[in-house]
């Protein structure tokens, strides 16, 4: 069984940057979608990013051009690079890959934006 494990998480400040990562224990096969989402505490969890296997990319509002989500195929790893993050981005953050026959979650990694 696959598993995949989020790292990159920790304490910045605002205006400051981190890069996510998301890597998988093997090869994950007929990948359909890459994601990550997030939850604060008390709230929903919500998608941030999406990647589609074509390359296609789609973003929430909220990320203003601050984050890009991008993938190491090869390497089979994911990423979140967030720039110019603020007090409100603070919130457990969760990769995804969605394949043709499986949904792996990674287990989140703490983003805490505060001076």
């Amino acid at each position: 069984q696959v598993q995949v494990v989020g790292s990159g998480g920790g304490l910045v400040q605002p205006g400051g940057s981190l890069r996510l990562s998301c890597a998988a224990s093997g090869s994950i096969l007929n990948v359909i979608t890459t994601s990550w989402y997030r939850q604060a505490p008390g709230k929903k969890r919500e998608l941030v990013a999406l990647a589609h296997a074509g390359g296609t990319t789609t973003y929430a509002d909220f990320t203003e051009g601050r984050f890009t989500i991008f993938r190491d195929g090869a390497a089979n790893t994911m990423y979140l690079q967030m720039n110019r993050l603020k007090p409100e981005d603070t919130a457990v953050y969760y990769c995804r890959y969605v394949t043709t026959t499986e949904d792996y979650w990674g287990q989140g990694t703490q983003v805490t934006v505060s001076s």
